[in-house]
């Protein structure tokens, strides 16, 4: 008996000693230790810098739609508005992908397989590289064309336009290459130095968007110059992080490689996320067509209440990244029921700071357009976009913290075909039906509120099945 305790007390300070030593490896490697301690703050503390970063993404259109808008003229606004729904679908396929990266190496991490992490690691920066070149050779050839499919009318605006993003596609590898850097850095838990990295960029991309519009007089190419370049930077600060750092993660540019097992896994998660989050895109694009109709002013309005909309949208996202992570880690490590509480935490935190930002920038919606446009008329469709689709943005939360908890448990497909259904087919239904009946921007705009809910309807039953289904397959495990 004495014998066992012994041994018990050995195995208990083993234990201690594992758990210090744990912690002082995510401190080194500037991460978080997600398998134990407090969830409400650790949450937080891993979202807001996440959203912060995702943000800081966005204004870098907000500074080009204000510039071009301000100091090119309305022309140049509508040329880069028109172009937000197309970015959006290429940068959030692949920025999926990297969703595949981050679980894969949380999973290892809580697996203990920290010595298979920079396969992932390398795997993942190889991919970016390869399918940011992709996209930027065929993105050039047919950015008129698409253009032209989501009912640009041909003329300035186009020609501006379709310039725009042919720019915009060469930044494409940098733009790749940070979203997975980010990704792979918010594994451990690090959040705060991508967004670090926005901060600079950011602050380069104005005095850019400042010196090439008004001083050289570049219109659209300055603005569109000045965004690759802004990407770039990024993109080389957080490789250069990577680099540096001595933990699993390290990044030796020399090693670069495509681990075929990882690749499969990678894929595994990362595709039905990307397919999701491109799919989403394009039912965007597929109500652009529909802002389109009402002309010019509406579709520079639109654009510039997007902007808003995204910045409380990435709030409800930051928190459902934070799930998929923590909930990566903790399901590889056999944490079943701590699955569970990450879950409920995330949704009531993702839910009240998306609704609380959101409020703010429509109480502000006056003197925010304002910023973009002197252009009455273009306020006029910014302010409907606003009040009608901003008031309800904390149930973006209440679908995507559900659909995240699952995929970090392996379940990728069945959010990503929820997501797809209640958008793609929610929309277009709406826009065959409702909005064909009664054509009206109002109208248009309560499209997305009615498909956050029917989205939520959906992934909630589904995250209830999946839960029931993984709780009976751990309590066999663990007897």
């Amino acid at each position: 008996m004495d014998n066992k305790l012994q041994s018990d007390n050995l195995i208990s300070e083993k234990e201690k000693e594992t758990n210090n030593a744990s912690d002082k490896e995510y401190s080194n490697s500037k991460g978080m230790n997600m398998l134990s301690g407090s969830l409400w703050n650790k949450l937080i503390i891993f979202a807001l810098p996440l959203a912060a970063t995702s943000i800081l993404q966005q204004l870098f259109n907000a500074v080009d739609t204000a510039v071009a808008g301000q100091y090119a003229g309305d022309n140049a606004l509508t040329a880069v508005g028109a172009n937000s729904a197309i970015i959006s679908v290429f940068v959030n396929l692949f920025t999926g992908l990297s969703v595949g990266a981050n679980v894969v190496i949380a999973t290892l991490i809580g697996q203990k397989k920290k010595k298979d992490v920079p396969k992932v690691v390398h795997t993942s920066i190889a991919i970016a590289l390869l399918c940011g070149i992709a996209i930027a050779l065929v993105g050039f050839f047919i950015a008129r064309p698409v253009l032209r499919k989501t009912g640009v009318e041909e003329g300035q605006v186009l020609n501006l336009a379709t310039i725009y993003l042919q720019i915009y596609f060469m930044g494409m590898p940098a733009i790749l290459v940070y979203n997975y850097g980010a990704a792979i850095l918010r594994s451990i838990g690090d959040t705060k130095r991508p967004m670090y990295a926005l901060v600079f960029s950011g602050v380069v991309n104005v005095i850019l968007n400042l010196l090439l519009v008004i001083v050289f007089k570049l219109s659209v190419v300055g603005v569109a110059v000045a965004t690759v370049i802004s990407n770039i930077i990024s993109a080389g600060i957080v490789v250069y992080t990577l680099m540096k750092n001595d933990s699993e993660i390290h990044l030796d540019l020399r090693k670069l490689f495509i681990d075929k097992k990882y690749f499969k896994k990678v894929l595994a998660i990362g595709a039905p996320a990307g397919i999701q989050g491109a799919v989403f895109s394009l039912s965007n694009v597929l109500v652009q067509t529909g802002i389109n109709s009402f002309g010019n002013d509406a579709i520079s309005g639109s654009s510039v209440a997007l902007t808003f909309e995204c910045f409380s949208f990435y709030i409800s996202t930051s928190f459902s990244q934070a799930a998929v992570t923590f909930v990566g880690q903790n399901y590889g490590a056999g944490q079943f029921k701590r699955c569970r509480k990450i879950c409920r935490i995330a949704l009531l935190e993702g839910f009240l700071f998306t609704e609380l930002a959101s409020l703010c920038f429509i109480l502000a919606r006056y003197p925010l357009t304002e910023i973009f446009t002197s252009n009455s008329n273009i306020i006029h469709y910014a302010i409907i976009r606003m009040t009608m689709v901003m008031l309800l943005e904390g149930l973006t939360g209440l679908y995507e913290i559900p659909g995240a908890t699952i995929r970090g448990m392996g379940h990728s497909s069945v959010p990503a075909m929820i997501t797809i259904f209640g958008t793609v087919g929610f929309r277009v239904l709406w826009l065959h039906t409702v909005f064909k009946r009664y054509h009206s921007f109002r109208l248009l705009m309560l499209v997305y509120p009615c498909s956050w809910i029917f989205i939520f309807t959906m992934m909630i039953t589904a995250y209830i099945i999946i839960i029931r289904k993984e709780g009976r397959a751990h309590a066999v495990m663990g007897s």
